[in-house]
């Protein structure tokens, strides 16, 4: 496993080019956001998609989320109107996670399997900012909660512990917090905040 210790405003271009290349080759890396640490890996990778469900312990109605560049890149993969698009604008990048109705171009197995409906989120952080435009594409995420604990995991060195046999990265740069993102369901009528998190409920009148 490799093990990256990156810079949170100044991020090593090198460092981050070598992390695209393992999830470009199907690996599992852990991540900073401004929310807290996430697990992530190629967005058309079914084998390492399953591995984060294992490392997770998620059932099949798991919500898996696309890490964004902005929101061009949403467009192609969730069904954004008009009102959804201004609380998209107004809220990114930051941290939110947002449920929309999948496109076609979303894989089936990244949707939610009865509601067909993906996350979608922007991080307000250079790391994951740089990763993705080395990508140029979204990033298959998951909040790296591990089973039985009650917090997400906040330091490099502990994920690189408990998880050295289920990773292939760890891109450490501190801590980066251990709340997780407010989930704000936009797919239902009207929207409805999922989960109380980092984010503000402000912007959505709720």
């Amino acid at each position: 496993m490799q093990y990256f210790e990156l810079h949170p405003q100044n991020p090593q271009i090198r460092l981050i080019r070598q992390a695209a290349e393992i999830v470009r080759r199907g690996g599992v890396i852990a991540y900073p956001t401004d929310s807290c640490y996430a697990l992530g890996c190629h967005i058309g990778d079914k084998d390492a998609l399953e591995r984060i469900r294992r490392i997770r312990g998620a059932d099949r109605n798991h919500h898996f989320t696309l890490v964004c560049r902005d929101l061009t890149e949403v467009a192609r993969y969730a069904r954004v109107d008009n009102t959804q698009f201004r609380l998209l604008r107004a809220c990114t990048p930051g941290p939110y996670t947002f449920l929309l109705e999948a496109t076609r171009e979303t894989p089936r197995r990244l949707q939610h399997e009865k509601r067909r409906t993906i996350g979608i989120r922007i991080p307000d952080h250079e790391v994951p900012r740089l990763l993705l435009a080395e990508l140029g594409e979204p990033l298959m995420t998951s909040t790296l909660m591990l089973p039985g604990d009650e917090l997400p995991l906040n330091d490099g060195e502990e994920i690189r512990e408990r998880l050295a046999s289920e990773l292939d990265a760890v891109l450490a740069c501190g801590a980066c917090g251990i709340e997780p993102t407010t989930v704000v369901d936009l797919a239902a009528q009207p929207a409805v905040i999922v989960r109380q998190g980092r984010g503000s409920v402000a912007p959505f009148g709720l």
